[in-house]
């Protein structure tokens, strides 16, 4: 495993690698009620602190307002863009997206992926398919996310 840096081009990407990206983010309050009210999601987890202490989630321990899932996909495939997106020409697919665990505010978010496919584009000289597995954890090393993302990607010397 590995901390990716600049300049990542199809060529740096071998189905295997493992990275660990170097920044992660703790939650809060404008990345949940912000947000989440911006693409009209109104499900009381994410604002009914008193609805949550009461139903079957809060009986387990989860009486708190939960993260909208959109946020926390967003996050970790935003914390992994800097290292898999830098030369990066086109999003092909997001698929296989799985929230493994609840996030809440004031947790913070760190990104791993793993190479699990690299070919050349087909009629593409320039460029590269490179398909990532993005997790994502929690600071209990919890998975809270994994899903995978193919990407068009420059070659080095194109």
């Amino acid at each position: 495993m590995s901390l990716t840096g600049e300049n990542n081009y199809f060529e740096d990407f071998t189905p295997g690698n493992l990275f660990r990206h170097a920044r992660g983010k703790t939650m809060c309050e404008q990345d949940n009620v912000g947000i989440t009210l911006q693409v009209l999601n109104t499900a009381e987890g994410h604002f009914n602190e008193d609805a949550m202490a009461k139903n079957a989630m809060g009986r387990n321990g989860w009486n708190q307002r939960l993260q909208f899932g959109g946020v926390t996909i967003s996050m970790i495939v935003g914390l992994a863009m800097q290292d898999t997106g830098e030369n990066a020409i086109r999003e092909l697919k997001l698929d296989k997206i799985r929230l493994k665990s609840p996030v809440f505010h004031g947790d913070t978010l760190y990104a791993y992926s793993e190479v699990i496919d690299a070919q050349s584009a087909p009629e593409r000289d320039d460029a590269g398919i490179v398909t990532f597995r993005h997790y994502g954890v929690n600071q209990n090393d919890q998975v809270v996310f994994e899903g995978e993302r193919t990407v068009l990607i420059k070659k080095r010397n194109s």
